[in-house]
């Protein structure tokens, strides 16, 4: 998911220190503020009574009973459940009722730390500006509502086989929701079945329908086809990693809905794995009789490197070739020339994420299941 940065954003935070501000007196220590109890947790905190009380006893009741006594939705049941599975207080069989372990104790049903976690692949110096940006406005979002966003950094949970990887990190981590990031479908799969709150930054397969944040890239693309057919190009190359995500998939379907329409044009999709790869694909694409004479190109880093190899093989831009691309980043402001590109807000974007998440921790369900955002097209020199 890459996005702009609002023009002159800089550090967000300033620390200010005088040369005799550890010798102040003390002031009298602030009593804690109230806390709003989450829907979630609350509904722990009633299972746990009705346990202790001996209303129920070596099983639980079946979800819709539970959702009928307790007045709360069924993914909120589903949420509080699986949290007193993973403290190791019942237990699923299949096609059982929950049975019940052990009884927990007045001190671990109550109210617990109001935290959101965050899972990420790579460190957050690997990233990219804007999506440190994003990160940086959920924590501050999160925050004046008395949440704390916990980042985790777990390459095993984005394995082919993560469950042990993510219910290793879901008994280290008491969060009331998850935000993934760069998810993998095994690990959408996981989070689909065990009905844990989460929120996926980028697109889901149609087939695990989690909750969802990401640039409505269909519409993008399908927009960016269209306005290059009405410049006159007949043949469209997209250009993808071989490693596709949601939106990937999301984009090449967009730019068939709008070549598909036109009995004339012509679309060649090229998925490569590295820059070596992209390199050698355009080297064979450009040396057909009928090349390409427009590229949109998945990824700004990418969309740079097409740029300029056009440029190494002499092509003139936008003379002898447009290049478009479907995503931004601060280091296109630099390049010359200037790229076309669709951009997304990314302090709009992180808002809209962290109200998401901040319905999700409360009530362990989402209204809006599907939140995309359409970006704004910047045109530029290499479109002409």
């Amino acid at each position: 998911m890459s996005m702009s940065l609002p023009v002159g954003v800089a550090n967000r935070m300033l620390l200010v220190t005088r040369p005799d501000q550890m010798a102040r007196q003390a002031q009298p220590a602030i009593p804690p503020l109230p806390q709003r109890i989450t829907l979630v947790a609350q509904t722990v905190r009633s299972l746990c009574d009705g346990i202790r009380s001996g209303r129920w006893q070596a099983r639980l009741p079946g979800e819709r009973d539970l959702c009928a006594t307790l007045q709360v939705s069924r993914p909120t049941v589903r949420a509080a459940l699986k949290d007193l599975q993973l403290k190791g207080w019942i237990s699923v069989s299949h096609r059982k009722r929950r049975e019940i372990r052990k009884v927990p104790s007045q001190s671990a049903s109550a109210t617990g730390n109001r935290i959101v976690g965050a899972v990420a692949l790579a460190p957050l110096r690997t990233m990219p500006p804007a999506s440190l940006l994003v990160i940086d406005i959920l924590r501050e979002q999160l925050a004046k509502n008395r949440w704390q966003m916990e980042l985790v950094v777990d390459p095993s949970c984005y394995s082919k086989q993560p469950a042990k990887a993510l219910e290793r990190l879901m008994r280290k981590v008491p969060a009331a929701a998850w935000l993934l990031m760069g998810s993998s479908v095994p690990m959408q799969k996981w989070f689909l079945k065990s009905s844990i709150p989460c929120l996926v930054l980028g697109t889901c397969p149609e087939e695990f329908p989690l909750p969802s944040i990401d640039a409505d890239y269909r519409a993008t693309c399908r927009h960016a086809g269209m306005l290059l057919l009405r410049k006159g190009h007949r043949h469209i190359a997209m250009i993808l990693p071989a490693s596709s995500t949601g939106g990937d998939r999301e984009s090449e379907r967009g730019i068939r809905e709008a070549v598909d329409g036109n009995s004339r044009a012509r679309l060649t999709v090229l998925h490569h794995r590295n820059k070596a790869h992209l390199c050698a694909l355009l080297d064979k694409t450009l040396a057909s009789a009928e090349r390409p004479t427009a590229f949109l190109v998945a990824r700004a880093m990418h969309a740079l490197t097409v740029t300029m190899h056009l440029m190494r093989r002499g092509f003139r831009l936008p003379k002898d070739a447009v290049v478009l691309s479907r995503d931004d980043e601060s280091f296109l402001w630099h390049a010359s020339p200037s790229l076309a590109r669709y951009a997304v807000d990314a302090e709009k974007f992180a808002r809209k994420a962290a109200k998401a998440m901040r319905e999700l921790a409360e009530t362990g369900t989402l209204a809006s299941r599907t939140i995309r955002m359409m970006p704004t097209f910047i045109p530029d020199e290499t479109l002409g």
